[in-house]
């Protein structure tokens, strides 16, 4: 039997919670929330070679730093921006998820850097680090 059998999912999909821990939806026409459309993110996981591009992206950034200023000394917009950058490359879509009128990676960007939504960020990046969320459905499921 190969070991490939328990490969993971190079993506999964995160329905967003707000700071209340409540489940987001975009709003209908009443201006209620339409259950039926759902704030969904989906990522690209730690089995994927968007993630490891994004983490290697990372991990020159870092020792760039290291070999230029000899310390990581990052102001706290570079830190925000640098998460935001890291957390679009490993976003495959946004479902139902609007902001300002803007569409791909010009949204995931503003959405991972505006502080008041940084909620968002610490699900995903939680979503992110758990292997377990990119395990494929048992064949017995």
């Amino acid at each position: 039997m190969s070991i490939k059998k328990y490969a993971v999912a190079t993506i999964s999909v995160v329905h967003l919670k707000d700071g209340s821990d409540e489940l987001m939806y975009a709003d209908g026409v009443d201006g209620k929330p339409d259950l039926n459309r759902p704030m969904r993110v989906t990522l690209f996981g730690p089995g994927s070679k968007q993630f490891a591009k994004a983490s290697a992206a990372n991990t020159n950034a870092l020792m760039a730093r290291m070999r230029k200023k000899g310390k990581d000394n990052q102001t706290a917009e570079e830190r925000t921006q640098e998460a935001a950058d890291t957390l679009a490359a490993c976003t495959a879509s946004f479902e139902n998820i609007e902001l300002d009128g803007l569409s791909g990676e010009a949204l995931y960007k503003a959405v991972y850097s505006d502080l008041e939504l940084g909620f968002v960020n610490s699900q995903l990046n939680a979503h992110l680090n758990d292997w377990a969320n990119f395990t494929k459905p048992s064949a017995n499921s």
